[in-house]
């Protein structure tokens, strides 16, 4: 008999009702077997006349042709959420067998690709019967199911309930039964997937073309981001699952929080230890990224009881990367424990871990260990990679380190590329296991971020909205609050709008040769396109807060020229006197080091005080100077030095102790002792006199030669505090100076180079840095000239 409906059409209570009726035609469909989740077979003989758990599994009949379908069942308070796979190809008892062959092997469920196609073969010995082997849909099998019917249990909570009259669907209709036919049906795990937990939502929330994404974003935030507030209430808690193991009275201990679990159908199962009951769990569950499945592990920071089976989990599931999203402790709460040696090597359960490496740069550290297990003679290298940049509290004030933390992860993990990567060993690379405390917030940001990321280079859409209603399947309260869903939309917004601007050092040449040409029809340069492409991010005017006062004006050496709140260097208070606490100056992270400079402005004459109080206060004990004191005429900086006799500045006072010539500079020390306690320390001032008064140098080789004299004389003789850097304004040449300090140390360290992404976060600390296309050209150039001083990039 020939049916016109697709497998979703058929609907199961009719089925059920009909198991026992006698009348029921052998043409008409019927259910050959139930299985619980835990119980689904992987070989299920077809026609075999037994019963599962009350359906009978009938005798086939020769000379009939039959089409199965696997289905899916949700038990949740709606009732009927289903899914169904596409009909089979016409089965019947006179199929040709299968060829002789070695047996199938059973599908590793962590291993994207891993299932072999169905089978059908006929048991001769056995008339009226067929074997179905292997998975019935290989998507289903990755991502669903392989039966032919099962119920999930769901856990009774209190929840939202649609009302009587809302219309139940199945989980993956999507306009008709036209999606799930053979041809439609998405082969992609993660594809079944994400129709299998549609949701009402996700299809009123489809995907953002990239195109749409800025003014999406505009929408979103109008009204005080009515709209985002609406929209990130409005995503399906995802709680409808059981987290049976996370209950159970042994495993309690084992949740850093009581209301964060693992549900059951995603979570990672440890192998058993010693047949202790228990010993199988984790807090930790299985997350999709963008068409691969199981690409992460989403878990909570270790605790002292875990760390073994932390370290069980990552040499049994053969990850060798891990992101961990938050500090070990934060405003004086523990968030995760350490599970790594500070030194040597530490045994955790039966995992022995050394630490090899440790690099930590200004906002995340990369760390190297080497791990085995017991006597196994198999070592294997895992790189954990921290992001130490994250608030206490709140999110990031900008996306743009966060990118640049995760391209470096990318970079370093095997499976990023989208393939199955294999390590040393020639397996397949396991999924990337990210962690924050509870392993729901920041941890579902990276993974939301990550894999829309991946998902723009192929399909340039977003699909934020459903993304994370996927993941909260998989495991509960991910992405957890909704400052947290903007930060989501900013990043990827940020990524849309600059690109990867990465490139490998020994390209740099060609690089620039590409961006300094013209293309027939073009009217502008690379080089042109990428600076308007940073001139065009402008900062919001709320941020310069203290520095638009009334009482700071006066301070400013130009009006336009100002310290963003967030980044501005905070002075001591003088008790009575208004904005005391203010000098134009901002805090610049180095490569290595948060906060590694201070950029300022020259000082004027009545901001002389405040500027060495300034360095007091945060033990700047070097000072870079890029300006003349006058410049075409006009004044750049007011002279805040003595030149022979001592002078008291406020509180300190400044004697000079000697000047030294150099041919592109003069280093000039000074001994500052603060008259309220007599405490002194010597201080260093370079200043630069190569910089040309218009324009900039024609050659960098100098000016790399300044900022090596400068770093080097800071490490052997300076204090811990930042180098303060200035010219006039504190953003063109000062800018330039530290541009350049980062770029040339990155690619010391990681042989990329990324200009681009390393002016646009000074700029988000103090905005205009590196002034001019001029300065902009000249920090490539120089980087360049830089290179050619190292056989193995000229060569």
């Amino acid at each position: 008999m020939t049916y016109d409906k697709q497998p979703d059409q058929f609907l199961t209570d009719e089925m059920i009702t009909r198991k026992d009726d006698p009348t029921v035609a052998l043409t008409d469909p019927y259910i050959a077997a139930k299985f619980s989740q835990r119980n689904i077979p992987y070989t299920f003989h077809l026609g075999n006349r037994q019963t599962y758990e009350g359906f009978l599994n009938k005798k086939l009949v020769p000379g009939l042709k039959y089409r199965i379908f696997v289905r899916a069942i949700v038990d949740t308070p709606q009732k009927h959420l289903y899914t169904s796979s596409p009909f089979s190809e016409q089965l019947s008892l006179n199929m040709r067998e299968v060829p002789p062959g070695p047996p199938l092997k059973r599908p590793d469920p962590n291993i994207p690709g891993d299932a072999p196609p169905v089978h059908v073969m006929v048991e001769h010995n056995s008339p009226g019967l067929l074997w179905i082997i292997g998975p019935i849909i290989a998507a289903l099998a990755l991502s669903i199911c392989l039966v032919l019917l099962f119920i999930l249990k769901r856990r009774r909570q209190p929840r939202k309930y649609p009302e009587s009259s809302a219309v139940t669907r199945p989980l993956m209709s999507g306009g008709g039964g036209e999606i799930m036919t053979s041809h439609a049906a998405p082969s992609d795990p993660v594809e079944m997937r994400r129709l299998n937990f549609q949701t009402p939502g996700m299809v009123s929330h489809p995907p953002i073309p990239i195109s749409r994404l800025a003014q999406h974003i505009d929408n979103l935030k109008a009204n005080d981001n009515l709209k985002f507030s609406q929209e990130y209430e409005s995503i399906e808690p995802g709680q409808q699952f059981t987290w049976d193991h996370s209950s159970m009275e042994m495993n309690k201990a084992k949740n850093r929080y009581a209301n964060v679990i693992a549900y059951d159908h995603s979570r990672v199962i440890l192998s058993t230890v010693d047949g202790i009951p228990g010993s199988d769990y984790i807090n930790a569950n299985y997350c999709d990224g963008y068409r691969k499945h199981n690409a992460y592990v989403a878990t909570q920071g270790p605790l002292q009881e875990t760390l073994g089976d932390f370290w069980r989990m990552v040499w049994e599931l053969r990850s060798v990367t891990i992101v961990m999203m938050t500090k070990l402790e934060e405003r004086t709460r523990i968030k995760c424990d350490q599970y790594w040696p500070s030194r040597g090597t530490e045994t955790y359960g039966h995992i022995t871990v050394t630490l090899q490496d440790v690099q930590e740069l200004a906002s995340y550290c990369i760390r190297t260990f080497l791990i085995n297990k017991g006597a196994d003679s198999e070592r294997r290298e895992i790189k954990q990679l921290q992001f130490t940049a994250w608030p206490d509290h709140g999110v990031p004030e900008h996306p743009a380190p966060f990118l640049q933390f995760l391209r470096r992860v990318r970079s370093l993990n095997p499976g990023s590329s989208g393939t199955n990567s294999l390590d040393a060993s020639h397996l397949p690379v396991g999924p990337l296991i990210v962690h924050c405390s509870a392993g729901v917030g920041r941890t579902g940001c990276f993974i939301v971020i990550d894999a829309m990321i991946e998902r723009i280079k192929s399909d340039k859409t977003v699909d934020i909205y459903g993304h994370v209603t996927c993941l909260r399947a998989q495991r509960n309260y991910m992405v957890q609050t909704e400052d947290q869903y903007m930060f989501i939309h900013d990043a990827l917004h940020e990524a849309v709008l600059c690109g990867n601007t990465e490139i490998p050092a020994r390209s740099l040449h060609v690089h620039i040769q590409k961006l300094m040409s013209m293309e027939i029809g073009d009217t502008s340069t690379g080089m042109e396109l990428e600076f308007k492409k940073l001139s065009n991010i402008r900062t919001e005017p709320s941020r310069f807060i203290s520095a638009s006062l009334p009482c700071n004006k006066h301070k400013n050496r130009l009006v336009h020229i100002l310290p963003v709140e967030t980044s501005r260097v905070c002075l001591t208070p003088v008790r009575g006197i208004e904005g005391s606490d203010y000098v134009n100056a901002s805090f610049i992270d180095g490569y290595r080091q948060r906060s590694a400079y201070i950029a300022t402005q020259g000082p004027l004459s009545d901001t002389t005080e405040d500027f060495w109080r300034m360095l007091w206060e945060h033990n700047s004990t070097i000072v870079v100077m890029l300006t003349k004191l006058k410049e075409m005429g006009r004044e750049k900086c007011h002279q805040y030095w003595p030149s022979e006799r001592s002078i008291r500045y406020e509180w300190f006072v400044v004697e000079p102790i000697a000047e030294y010539n150099m041919p592109q500079y003069v280093l000039r020390e000074f001994k500052v002792t603060d008259a309220r306690d007599s405490s002194s320390r010597t201080l260093r001032q370079f200043q630069l006199i190569d910089w040309p008064e218009q324009g900039v140098p024609k050659s960098g080789d100098g000016f790399i030669d300044f900022i090596g004299q400068v770093h080097k004389t800071k490490e052997q003789f300076g204090q811990d505090g930042p180098i303060t850097v200035h010219c006039s304004a504190g953003v063109g040449r000062t800018g330039v100076f530290i541009t350049l300090s980062i770029v040339l140390e990155r690619m010391q360290y990681e042989g990329v180079i990324d200009l681009f992404q390393t002016v646009r976060i000074l700029r988000t600390q103090r905005p205009a840095m590196v002034q001019t296309e001029e300065q902009y050209q000249f920090c490539y150039h120089a980087a360049l000239e830089y290179l050619g001083s190292f056989d193995h990039y000229t060569n």
